[in-house]
């Protein structure tokens, strides 16, 4: 084969995909992703129990999680699947499946061992990304919510260029000023790319104290929503601190459906049914 041949079977190869892509991702109503400035703000933490809770809210087995953090993956430790493989049958892959029916697609899924690192560069990560949203078999969903990794680079890119249907995106921070300073340039990076800012959420925003009830600012408090006033972006709620929260992610249990009476579940309750106002609002004015 010449190098001709090959770079034309490899363009074909694209343009199959990006049909497949567009006719799978067409069976899905809304496409939200999490992004975050900077690392260590708990984004896929939020982003697990974010889909727990569109789950309770009624979207149970119809909601779909990818985990498009290449490099490191923790969604299916955070569902209780780790160890698994995605499914293969006769019309494809399909996603594995986590508690409530939740459908969920993960780099990890494909690594041999949970500690087998994923050495690649750019392209590579695109081509994989592409292929997780055109080859697996998610079928009908309402929501597809895709964690990304921090930052602005290689992930958010490519996903943003995959779907520019993209509904919006949650951004995630925590009431440092380091981190609120660093979500200036996520919000710069979504509104260059023409994707909608739903809101930000501010994580770790006080522990509250089981005993008592009494809330104690930690990383101070109140930054998420100064830069959302700042920024002029909704707010769209603060997770206070709970050690059962990265203890259950741990375990691979769901926090919400384990606590469901603690501050942190009803804040993410809140937090979701602002997510569907946006996108019902979005929706009923035809996606403008």
């Amino acid at each position: 084969m010449s190098k001709t041949e090959e770079i034309d079977g490899r363009r074909k190869q694209i343009q199959e995909q990006e049909q497949n892509l567009r006719v799978r991702m067409s069976k899905i109503k809304h496409k939200v992703a999490v992004i975050s400035g900077k690392g260590g703000v708990g984004k896929s933490t939020v982003t697990v129990n974010l889909a727990m809770a569109f789950a309770m809210h009624g979207h149970a087995n119809h909601l779909g999680v990818l985990d498009a953090d290449i490099h490191g993956p923790s969604v299916p430790k955070m569902l209780g699947l780790t160890g698994q493989r995605l499914p293969v049958g006769p019309a494809g892959v399909f996603p594995a499946l986590g508690p409530l029916g939740i459908k969920v697609v993960s780099i990890d899924f494909l690594l041999p061992d949970e500690n087998a690192p994923v050495i690649w560069r750019g392209p590579l990560k695109m081509t994989a990304i592409r292929q997780f949203l055109s080859d697996i078999v998610w079928g009908e969903m309402d929501l597809l919510l895709i964690d990304l990794p921090p930052g602005t680079g290689d992930e958010p890119l490519s996903v943003a260029q995959l779907l520019p249907e993209m509904d919006g995106v949650v951004i995630v921070t925590i009431p440092s000023e380091v981190s609120q300073s660093v979500v200036k340039k996520a919000v710069t990076f979504a509104r260059r790319l023409g994707m909608p800012i739903i809101g930000v959420i501010e994580n770790m925003s006080g522990f509250v104290c089981p005993n008592c009830g009494a809330k104690v600012d930690i990383f101070q408090s109140g930054g998420g929503k100064k830069i959302s006033e700042e920024l002029g972006i909704p707010f769209l709620g603060s997770i206070p601190i709970d050690p059962k929260i990265c203890e259950d992610a741990d375990k691979g249990m769901s926090f919400i459906v384990e606590h469901a009476d603690s501050p942190a579940t009803k804040a993410f309750m809140e937090i979701v049914g602002k997510i569907e106002h946006f996108l019902e609002h979005k929706e009923q004015s035809g996606g403008n």
